[in-house]
C-alpha cells in the first residue's frame, strides 16, 4: 500500500479540542488559519479526514499532496 502525505488547511485558528480531533496529525495554527499534515494510507482515509473537518463544521480552504 502506498501512503501519500496531505495538508488540510480550515479557516481559523483551532482550538484545543478541535486539535485533539486530529490527534494523528501535524498540526499548525497561526495567520488565521489551521492546517493538518499527515500520510494517509488512501483516498478513504482522506475522505473520511475531510468528513470529519465538515462535521466540525470547520471552513476548508485547500487540500493539497505534498508528495
Amino acid at each position: 500500500m502506498t501512503t501519500r502525505t496531505y495538508e488540510i488547511t480550515f479557516a481559523g485558528e483551532a482550538v484545543p479540542a478541535i486539535v485533539d480531533a486530529f490527534e494523528d496529525f501535524d498540526v499548525v495554527v497561526g495567520g488565521g488559519s489551521t492546517t493538518l499534515r499527515a500520510e494517509l494510507a488512501d483516498q478513504a482515509a482522506l475522505h473520511g479526514t475531510l468528513d470529519r473537518v465538515r462535521a466540525l463544521g470547520l471552513e476548508l480552504l485547500e487540500v493539497r499532496s505534498v508528495d
